[in-house]
């Protein structure tokens, strides 16, 4: 008698809680790689915007994954790898078109710059990957990255293209200054300078409405003078980072307080009981040895 074969099972219908995080994030990639095209096709203002539009994705695929418990393995490696495309290729090729292909023969040199950027991007982003399994960090190590984080960097590479947007000056679209200052940004990803992590800002109630108008004052910038506003936000990024590499020096200095703070509390627990108990060794003789 032949043996009755079971139909193949269909696979369960996903919950919308881990397909909204994936569509995010695929928006912010699809936004990323047309930056590409509007580089090509000469329209600068729409390849920033498209960069800009890719890093609201971002911030937001991550926010909601979490808001809706929706994180997946999947989803935390498509994320990477949007993240690399979208901040690691994109700008790059951005300002390659812009100005950088005017250094060295054909552009040689300026491709080499684009090059390693974008292998200080993927190395910046390994290395965030691998440290999300590190459960031995302080919890206030939250609070900082580790070098500059790509979304940020992206945009910082963009500075002078986006104030060029506005000035129209030779000096800002100068490939060799863009080709210096990308290789700088560059180099911060890879840096183990540390960097805040808004992710767990908390405000306080006093402050809520100072911080609603902040906002308020922000997407009025942002819709009546757009490249000056981004400029000046790139501009106080930056100015930030000494802020954040003294505030995450005195909270190392205070987490190897405590730690010394405690084990000088456990030493007296491993003295041995004879010297506890004030008992002298005598002259000539060893510890632990009967004469």
């Amino acid at each position: 008698m032949p043996m009755k074969l079971k139909p193949p099972q269909r696979l369960g219908k996903l919950p919308l809680n881990t397909l909204a995080p994936n569509i995010l994030t695929i928006i912010a990639l699809c936004s990323g790689l047309t930056a590409i095209r509007f580089a090509m096709l000469g329209q600068f203002k729409f390849a920033v915007f498209a960069i800009a539009t890719a890093a609201f994705f971002d911030m937001l695929d991550g926010r909601v994954a979490r808001l809706l418990k929706g994180a997946s393995k999947f989803g935390a490696e498509l994320d990477s790898l949007s993240d690399f495309l979208s901040f690691g290729v994109a700008p790059a090729m951005v300002l390659y078109f812009w100005t950088l292909h005017d250094i060295g023969q054909s552009g040689n040199t300026g491709w080499l710059v684009v090059l390693a950027y974008s292998v200080c991007a993927a190395l910046r982003l390994a290395r965030f990957n691998t440290a999300l399994d590190d459960d031995t960090k302080p919890v206030w190590t939250g609070s900082f990255f580790t070098g500059m984080p790509a979304p940020a960097a992206a945009g910082l590479s963009l500075l002078f293209l986006i104030i060029n947007l506005e000035l129209e000056s030779a000096f800002f679209a100068s490939p060799f200054l863009n080709a210096i200052w990308m290789l700088f940004i560059g180099g911060m990803m890879i840096s183990r300078v540390p960097t805040y992590s808004f992710k767990r800002v908390r405000v306080k109630r006093e402050y809520v409405g100072v911080v609603l108008l902040g906002v308020g004052v922000l997407v009025a910038g942002l819709l009546n003078q757009p490249w000056y506003t981004l400029a000046a936000m790139e501009i106080a990024y930056i100015a930030s980072i000494p802020f954040s590499i003294k505030a995450h020096d005195k909270l190392k200095r205070g987490d190897a307080q405590a730690k010394d703070m405690a084990d000088a509390a456990v030493a007296p627990e491993s003295v041995p009981a004879d010297a506890a108990a004030g008992g002298e060794t005598k002259p000539g003789s060893t510890p632990g040895i009967l004469h």
